[in-house]
């Protein structure tokens, strides 16, 4: 886990310092930089495994130079076939082995990675950069091409550094609709995101960018090659025993994220059992009642037996982490458990090195509360067609109450699919001046796909758009922003390609969600524990900004600062503003 960054730029050796200093928190074990007169690397890192200094980057292998973010945990087994055929090592970590696949199978090295993955190579002989993301794009890849030039970075404010770039107005109008800038824009105009699941090429004698996609989901469904549901059962607790395991390879100290929630107390309930010692689990603690979920973790732990801590969220930590929110984060995010996830990495870090967490769990497996009321909806619109919902919809929307307005926009949509889009968009855009400008929007077509039905449909959307670019994006920051790897059993790709191959009812059946992923569960913690609603992981701000943030709130949502917002309605914003300080409703 470290930082990245690369230019065919000749800048200064000021400038490229001050570019690795920008994303020094990711990785402040060793700083190291190659110049030559093509290519500029340089690497922030934090040394997990391999600790020898003779794994520093930039790395040199043969012909080879690479800087690489993240890991690759099945590497042990490709360096096996590897030396098989002929290949040497004179280190332990998993860079080296990046590099040998490369050599061996060219571009298709990426699909034998199992693993979290942003990297660079300069291959020297074919006079060409190459690089890859992974699938699901748990670690960062920022490019720019600009004035024939090719830049990237981990954090896109590293590749801002001596350039002058301008704010996408498109991105700002798909932030302020879906709470984040989904890729493959950035903030900023000329700086893209990598793809998860592409690879790429620069020629640097062509000064010419390509890349390809080498990994997706399945567009058909239920391929799922076992008889029974005992059966699948089965092979899903072999399959996630494999994740955890591969995910505990570490030189450093480790532990568990443990929410109390069904999927981080699966990784820990295996992570406990591969141990011969208490696994470290954390959790956070709210003094608030209705957002504190810690008695339900603590509950797991002792089931469990692991070694567990409670960190205490409070405002008091809280207003650093959201004023220093934007030096990690680089781009605009309103996900607001960035801010205990903050607090939760930053404790953390002070016993561990290394995190397992329990994300992906929702969309493989279909546990989101959403999906009742999608699932509902479709039966609904079958029921009632769209011309006379539309009539209704149109005689509601006269109404001057908000609640009915809402009802009017969702009884205006065609079907199902785009409901759902609408919901998870934000169909309350009534702030918005036009709400069709964040609409260009990458992955729609997962909406569209006739081989599937609604579950399984918005399972592929949120798994390309809400966990890619929220809930990684999230906890990628966070963690790197103390110096923390995070690392998610669930998104194993294997995982993942199992869960889309098993029927429907597995794993949603008459409201059970997260059927199987429960079943195996219950193997290891009793089910009564876990018989209560799904919490998130939010934050108390509904509270804090009517008292210890209210001051803080009213300093930053002036009308000057207000009024460099593009695209949204400035009074109804402010009515907002005094609905909320004075309780009238809850707009947090």
């Amino acid at each position: 886990m470290c930082g990245i960054y690369g230019t065919t730029i000749g800048f200064s050796k000021d400038i490229i310092i001050e570019k690795l200093a920008r994303a020094g928190f990711r990785g402040p074990d060793y700083t190291g930089i190659y110049t030559d007169d093509k290519i500029t690397f340089g690497h922030n890192r934090l040394s997990i495994i391999d600790l020898d200094s003779r794994s520093h980057q930039p790395f040199k292998y043969q012909e080879l130079l690479i800087v690489y973010n993240g890991e690759v945990y099945n590497y042990n087994e490709i360096k096996k076939e590897l030396i098989a055929e002929g290949f040497t090592f004179r280190t332990n970590s998993d860079t080296e082995v990046i590099c040998a696949a490369y050599i061996k199978y060219g571009k298709e090295c990426v699909s034998k990675f199992n693993g979290m993955f942003a990297f660079t190579i300069f291959d020297k002989k074919n006079n060409l950069l190459f690089g890859a993301r992974d699938r699901l794009g748990q670690k960062p890849f920022y490019y720019s091409l600009k004035d024939g030039h090719f830049e990237f970075a981990s954090q896109p404010q590293q590749i801002v550094i001596g350039n002058n770039y301008n704010i996408d107005d498109v991105a700002i109008a798909q932030y302020l609709q879906w709470k984040y800038v989904p890729a493959p824009r950035s903030i900023y105009q000329d700086i893209k995101k990598l793809r998860p699941g592409y690879y790429f090429e620069y020629d640097l004698s062509e000064r010419q960018f390509k890349d390809w996609k080498y990994w997706d989901i399945d567009s058909n469904e239920f391929s799922f090659k076992g008889s029974s549901y005992t059966e699948a059962k089965q092979d899903l607790k072999d399959l996630l025993t494999d994740a955890v395991d591969k995910r505990m390879i570490s030189d450093v100290p480790l532990g568990v994220f443990l929410s109390g929630g069904v999927d981080s107390s699966l990784v820990a309930a295996i992570a406990q059992k591969q141990s011969s010692n208490p696994v470290k689990t954390f959790s956070i603690k709210f003094s608030e009642a209705d957002f504190d979920e810690s008695q339900y973790a603590r509950q797991v732990a002792d089931v469990l037996n692991t070694d567990h801590t409670e960190i205490i969220c409070d405002y008091n930590e809280g207003i650093p982490l959201v004023k220093d929110i934007a030096t990690y984060y680089d781009e605009p995010f309103a996900d607001a458990s960035a801010i205990p996830s903050m607090l939760l990495a930053k404790h953390t870090r002070k016993l561990v090195t290394v995190a397992l967490s329990g994300d992906a769990g929702d969309e493989s497996f279909l546990g989101y509360g959403r999906y009742d009321t999608a699932y509902s909806k479709e039966k609904l619109f079958k029921i009632l067609p769209y011309p006379l919902r539309k009539i209704f919809a149109s005689a509601l929307s006269l109404s001057p109450v908000e609640r009915h307005k809402l009802i009017a926009k969702a009884g205006r949509v065609k079907d199902a699919n785009e409901l759902y889009y609408k919901q998870v968009s934000y169909i309350n855009d009534l702030w918005l001046k036009d709400s069709s400008k964040g609409d260009n929007f990458a992955h729609m077509n997962l909406l569209n796909i006739s081989t599937k039905n609604i579950l399984e449909r918005i399972s592929d959307f949120d798994l390309k758009t809400y966990l890619v670019d929220d809930i990684n994006v999230k906890v990628d920051r966070a963690t790197m922003a103390f110096s923390l790897e995070a690392r998610a059993p669930l998104e194993d790709y294997r995982v993942v390609e199992f869960a889309r191959s098993l029927p429907t009812e597995f794993k949603y059946n008459q409201g059970n969600k997260k059927r199987i992923l429960k079943d195996v569960l219950y193997d290891f913690v009793p089910a009564e524990i876990f018989n209560r609603p799904k919490a998130g992981f939010g934050m108390p701000l509904v509270h804090w900004f009517r008292g210890e943030l209210k001051e803080f709130l009213l300093d930053n949502m002036t009308d000057s600062n207000l009024h460099k917002i593009p695209n949204i309605n400035l009074n109804l914003i402010k009515s907002y503003l005094k609905e909320h300080i004075s309780g009238e409703r809850d707009r947090s």
